[in-house]
């Protein structure tokens, strides 16, 4: 009986190299540009809404997957601070100078109010998905941590 060693496979040791470890560059604020103007912000080019405010789940002319993202609360609550923030010292401004009666005022802020935050809505939206997306957060990540289920 023959007792020849068997051979292993050979594996060569890895190397790190620049383009080995280099990454995507995401730069924030061109991201949030494009998401602002309701476009994917990897590309510019294809639609992230399907809906008034449903993400797409990807972008149709480079595939970016936009399923992971968590916009969540964020726009509205962002879009309260930047109305308020223009028709809270707007009606102090008026009351204080011209005390016009309530009835004008209430006929006037409310649909203004309305108006700019619902015309606000969408363009804050994709500017936080793409934040998100800068950020590789929520799934926009290149390599997701195995092992953790998504939210």
């Amino acid at each position: 009986m023959s007792s020849t060693p068997r051979a292993l496979p050979q594996t060569l040791p890895q190397t790190w190299t620049r383009d080995a470890g280099a990454v995507e560059k995401r730069d924030v604020w061109t991201a949030m540009k494009h998401g602002l103007c309701g476009r994917c912000p990897r590309c510019g080019e294809g639609k992230l809404f399907r809906a008034f405010l449903k993400v797409a789940d990807n972008c149709d002319r480079c595939g970016q997957d936009f399923s992971g993202h968590r916009a969540d609360d964020l726009p509205a609550y962002l879009v309260i601070v930047i109305v308020g923030h223009i028709i809270v010292p707007l009606v102090l401004s008026v009351e204080t100078n011209y005390a016009p009666p309530v009835a004008l005022q209430l006929a006037i802020y409310l649909p203004v109010t309305l108006i700019s935050s619902l015309a606000l809505l969408q363009p804050v939206k994709g500017a936080v998905v793409g934040l998100q997306w800068a950020f590789r957060m929520h799934g926009f990540d290149d390599n997701p941590v195995e092992g953790i289920p998504p939210v």
